[in-house]
């Protein structure tokens, strides 16, 4: 075989011919190795929609009847080449005092508000800069989700931002996406806002 034929065929490398079918085993090889994995943990009030965000993400699906959770639940979802493990932090008053352990050393924290229950922000806002205050969580991002935008009276990602208090959080990067776990809306920008931050922690 010439190496004009050779090349036709298939690429040097070191002195070496590599044939397309080398080429893409190698590119799954590669892929197995820069595979990511990373931790979050969902926190938010009761009933903002943390546990239909996490059947969403994971499945596409959405339910009305959801069971609040009791606690906490785990749950492993695989997107592309990154596994997110996601605790799913129950938000009634008794289980909050929970939610720094459970955020100690994830990759990001996620806070869900339910941007339709005006009557709660300013207690979802004292829980969320409560926590940010504890030394253990600096400098983990923190993505704040508005969720219910299908309902009318949701507010919209700038308002929420101002009465949530998110430009005072200086000591980590913050992000705000305005979604509905109902209709889907923007769950495919936090699935990659959540890619992107899939280092895993040492």
């Amino acid at each position: 075989m010439t190496s004009a034929t050779r090349r036709r065929r298939g690429y040097f490398r070191g002195g070496s011919v590599v044939t397309r079918d080398g080429i893409g085993a190698w590119v799954d090889r590669a892929r197995l190795f820069f595979k990511q994995e990373m931790e979050l943990s969902l926190i938010g009030l009761q009933n903002a929609g943390k546990t239909s965000l996490v059947n969403v993400i994971a499945t596409g699906g959405y339910s009305e009847d959801m069971i609040p959770t009791v606690g906490f639940n785990m749950r492993k979802v695989t997107k592309g080449n990154v596994t997110i493990k996601l605790w799913d932090l129950g938000g009634q008053p008794r289980f909050r005092s929970m939610w720094e352990r459970y955020c100690r050393a994830v990759s990001a924290i996620v806070y869900v508000v339910d941007a339709a229950d005006h009557e709660n922000l300013s207690i979802s806002r004292g829980e969320l800069h409560d926590l940010l205050s504890k030394h253990s969580l600096t400098g983990i991002p923190l993505l704040i989700l508005g969720n219910k935008t299908d309902k009318p009276e949701a507010l919209s990602k700038e308002t929420l931002t101002e009465y949530m208090g998110l430009k005072a959080i200086t000591d980590r990067e913050v992000c705000c996406f305005a979604i509905s776990c109902k209709n889907a809306t923007n769950i495919d920008v936090v699935i990659d806002w959540l890619v992107k931050h899939s280092k895993s922690k040492k």
